[in-house]
């Protein structure tokens, strides 16, 4: 029997074709719930000011970049949103004099213009710009990553790909959209032989960086947290990182301040990730089968699930 429509986009896996009773659970869930979900390879930490949740945030990045040898280089995969943490990664790397001739940079994710190219860095949304901006282009000269570590996705993907390889990923960071996806891991269309049922977390697994159709809600939060609500400056395709690149990273660590993904999201994946519930209906539900996964949280975002009129 296939299961039912979506509420949001019928043509489209999303986590509102979950069963009902799981979509209770995960609303019913207090802070103090939220704590008591972790288990062995999932860990999720709360931090109580948001000065706090950057500064962890920012260090992840350092303390990742330290155990970069000649012999050993060392990398991160990082996301555009959050963005705070970006600007204080750069004054740490500065005050630490921490060299970084060894250490490694992939961005996560990119727009894909209507020339079917990534977009350039003079498009007002451009990831890349923004990591320049606000990280790479604060870090004094003599500290810097050299230009040839720092791995950007393109709309050929063979470079990107390559780079992955004789480079330890320490650690991937990244947010939590709106339609519960890592990156631009969206959940697919429903059609073809993901008409009845969304694939396989084992398939889904299988998927590389590549260029991907978004789901409308990822084009409205985009919108929303970075278009100042105009959704005809979202590109409706992007490219990103993989489920490959993710299981080649150490850890996965996501953080959600509570101004990207809702109140219910932010305890739904937890939810599905402490039980083991992988679907790919809800794409960040499948970091339940990686090894080492942290989620972290700003107490005051977390926000509530109660009716609220407004």
């Amino acid at each position: 029997m296939a299961r039912k429509l979506s509420t949001i986009a019928p043509d489209w896996w999303d986590y509102t074709t979950l069963e009902n009773d799981l979509i209770s659970d995960a609303a019913s869930l207090t802070a103090k719930d939220l704590e008591q979900l972790s288990r062995p390879g999932f860990r999720v930490v709360m931090y109580d000011t948001l000065e706090d949740f950057y500064l962890a945030e920012a260090l992840e990045y350092v303390s990742s970049w330290k155990e970069a040898t000649s012999d050993n280089p060392v990398g991160i995969c990082g996301p555009i949103g959050p963005t705070e943490q970006l600007p204080l990664v750069a004054r740490l790397v500065n005050e630490l004099k921490l060299n970084l001739s060894d250490a490694h940079f992939w961005g996560m994710d990119e727009w894909l213009g209507d020339d079917g190219k990534e977009v350039p860095t003079s498009h007002p949304l451009s990831f890349e710009r923004a990591d320049r901006e606000l990280c790479f282009e604060r870090i004094d000269d003599e500290l810097k990553i050299p230009e040839s570590n720092l791995h950007f996705p393109a709309a050929d993907t063979s470079n990107f790909i390559e780079s992955w390889n004789g480079v330890r990923c320490a650690l991937m960071q990244g947010g939590q959209g709106d339609i519960k996806h890592w990156a631009f891991n969206d959940p697919p269309r429903r059609d073809g032989e993901n008409k009845d049922e969304p694939p396989s977390p084992e398939d889904y697994r299988k998927l590389s960086t590549r260029i991907v159709e978004l789901h409308p809600i990822t084009l409205a939060q985009n919108a929303r947290t970075s278009g100042g609500g105009n959704i005809t400056l979202v590109p409706e395709k992007a490219i990103t990182v993989g489920p490959v690149q993710t299981w080649k990273s150490d850890k996965v660590s996501i953080w959600q301040a509570g101004t990207h993904d809702n109140p219910f999201g932010q305890r739904l994946t937890a939810l599905m990730i402490s039980k083991g519930i992988a679907d790919s209906a809800v794409p960040m539900s499948l970091l339940a089968d990686h090894p080492n996964v942290q989620f972290n949280y700003f107490r005051g975002g977390l926000g509530t699930c109660e009716i609220e009129m407004h």
